[in-house]
């Protein structure tokens, strides 16, 4: 089942990250808990340290409807990926 967001913070892209043209897809694990908020982080592939932080920062004030199994709200993993691309 998709998550239902409820705020997805759009990431910055950083000066100094545009500075060194750097870009990429920055993949993060995250656990979605019972109230809906990002519960913990883990990098899984980082293009860049600063795209990095940028993601990160982002996605820690991301919030979801909670997961519901029968019910009850349940704590779901899921996998997200911040494209930072030149162009946007």
């Amino acid at each position: 089942m998709a998550g239902q967001a409820v705020n997805l913070t759009k990431p910055m892209y950083p000066s100094r990250a545009k500075a060194n043209h750097a870009s990429g897809a920055v993949r993060i694990g995250a656990r979605i808990g019972t109230d809906g908020r990002i519960h913990s982080l883990r990098l899984l592939s980082v293009p860049d340290a600063d795209l990095a932080i940028a993601a990160v920062t982002a996605v820690r004030q991301w919030t979801y409807k909670p997961y519901l199994l029968n019910g009850v709200p349940v704590e779901v993993q899921t996998e997200i990926t911040i494209n930072f691309n030149m162009g946007n």
